[in-house]
């Protein structure tokens, strides 16, 4: 008998909107050990994933890379070489590492993921533009900016294609702005660090938005960019909109 994986994401998404952490990290590990139960492997590996990204953004390392080499031992026991669900839980993995100080070993996943996404997505699907997006920053962070500059637009490239793809825009812009921060320093950057900033800002008010909860969540995620460069008005007035959401669910 197989979980019932859509109906634990959604709960699982419902605990997050609420920041009730307890509940959703005893939400996944109760899933986890029923996936267990069932010998369910495709849905063991899609609560794994979850979990990954779970304790990546609550910074808790052990957890995360305990999750990370159970994931991608599982994908391979499982035989999903090649497929696009291998691609996401190698993505998966990759962005865990990066988050938890291991961008070496994150390159060569998403280097393989890459191989897989261009092979099998339409060059308007958005894993194809979140890949190259978690890609860039890895590449960024290991000093090639150039490749990383490439990688960010496109990113970009994909999202102008796909359908309400513009918060996916306004990360990937404000990811830019860092990466001339990073290569060229605030001043010398100023100018395409406010043009990247004011395209970002501009979409959020996107026509036919959804300001749900994931709109809430990327808002969390730019408010600090926009804090950072001085744009203060900015910072406050997506955060304000971030806290309204939370507040009513």
């Amino acid at each position: 008998m197989n979980i019932p994986i859509n109906r634990i994401i959604e709960n699982l998404d419902r605990l997050f909107t609420r920041k009730d952490f307890e509940a959703a990290e005893s939400h996944l590990k109760y899933w986890l050990s029923e996936a267990e139960k069932e010998n369910d492997l495709r849905g063991k590996l899609t609560v794994l994933n979850e979990q990954i990204g779970f304790y990546r953004k609550l910074g808790k390392e052990t957890e995360g890379l305990e999750a990370i080499e159970s994931a991608l031992e599982l994908a391979e026991k499982i035989g999903l070489a090649s497929t696009v669900s291998f691609g996401t839980t190698l993505i998966n993995a990759a962005t865990g590492y990066k988050a938890f100080g291991k961008a070496e070993k994150a390159l060569p996943l998403y280097e393989k993921a890459r191989e897989i996404y261009e092979s099998n997505l339409k060059d308007n699907d958005t894993r194809l533009g979140g890949l190259y997006n978690n890609m860039a920053l890895t590449v960024s962070e290991l000093g090639n900016f150039r490749e990383a500059e490439t990688l960010f637009k496109k990113a970009l490239e994909v999202m102008k294609k796909a359908h309400h793809g513009e918060l996916e825009e306004a990360i990937t812009y404000c990811n830019l702005a860092d990466l001339v921060a990073a290569e060229k320093g605030t001043v010398d950057g100023e100018k395409e660090i406010s043009d990247y900033l004011e395209k970002a800002l501009a979409l959020f008010d996107a026509e036919g938005l959804a300001r749900d909860g994931y709109y809430a969540f990327v808002c969390e995620k730019c408010a600090p960019t926009f804090g950072y460069y001085g744009w203060f008005f900015a910072e406050r007035e997506i955060s304000r909109r971030a806290e309204e959401i939370y507040e009513g669910s």
